[in-house]
């Protein structure tokens, strides 16, 4: 993101999976993406730091997840949806360690945000004009429209579909001789959340609209997705 790399998400993970499978055969396991070999010092340092003067102190640590809860306390958390999805993502993840592992915790709330925030790739088009095949767009301005929550699982998919379309989109006008585009227009009227990949990806597209000499416009966010933003 800070160099402006594009990345391919399907060949990102072909080549993860063809370098685990590589370590497999080595007894070794991937777990970085640094360039200098001087990382792998670092994180030598860092762990047995870690393991002679930060592991004792968190001997006790495991004793917060055994507090007892009185219903009386519980009762207030299920007074709005919001805290109630987030006991039930909770509750999930401690039964899941529980009678399970940390891994199996893991996924059971992975899986729950997923579901929670409709795990679909946002899709795109011009409104109105494939319902009214009569309607005719405006030169030099691209509207698109995002159709579901920005959040990690498909910010980088969203900012390659909209990096795609402002290149079809100039190349369309210098093909058809009409006026360069000028607009990118994003309506944000049914994103519901955003994180923080979310925001970064809209940093991205920024630094990319301003390099070609384009002015970038979200059309009406939500409340909650407005409050995010602006912190």
């Amino acid at each position: 993101m800070f160099k402006n790399y594009h990345i391919d998400g399907n060949k990102e993970m072909i080549a993860i999976g063809m370098m685990n499978i590589a370590g497999s055969c080595t007894s070794c396991h991937l777990i970085t993406g640094c360039k200098m070999a001087m990382s792998n010092v670092v994180m030598a340092i860092a762990v047995m730091f870690t393991l002679l003067f930060l592991t004792p102190s968190g001997g006790s640590m495991h004793r917060a997840g055994w507090v007892p809860a009185h219903p009386k306390t519980m009762k207030p958390q299920f007074s709005s949806r919001r805290l109630t999805r987030l006991t039930l993502f909770c509750m999930s993840a401690c039964i899941g360690v529980v009678f399970g592992s940390v891994e199996i915790g893991l996924v059971l709330v992975g899986q729950g945000l997923l579901f929670k925030e409709t795990f679909r790739i946002p899709y795109m088009v011009y409104r109105n004009v494939e319902q009214y095949p009569n309607a005719s767009n405006v030169p030099g301005i691209l509207i698109l429209e995002i159709d579901a929550p920005i959040y990690f699982a498909n910010a980088n998919h969203l900012r390659e579909r909209i990096t795609r379309w402002i290149n079809d989109e100039e190349d369309g006008t210098k093909s058809a001789g009409e006026s360069s585009l000028q607009y990118v227009i994003l309506d944000m009227t049914a994103v519901g959340n955003i994180d923080t990949s979310g925001i970064s990806m809209f940093e991205v597209v920024k630094k990319l609209v301003d390099r070609r000499g384009l002015q970038l416009v979200l059309v009406n966010p939500g409340s909650e997705v407005m409050k995010k933003m602006n912190k």
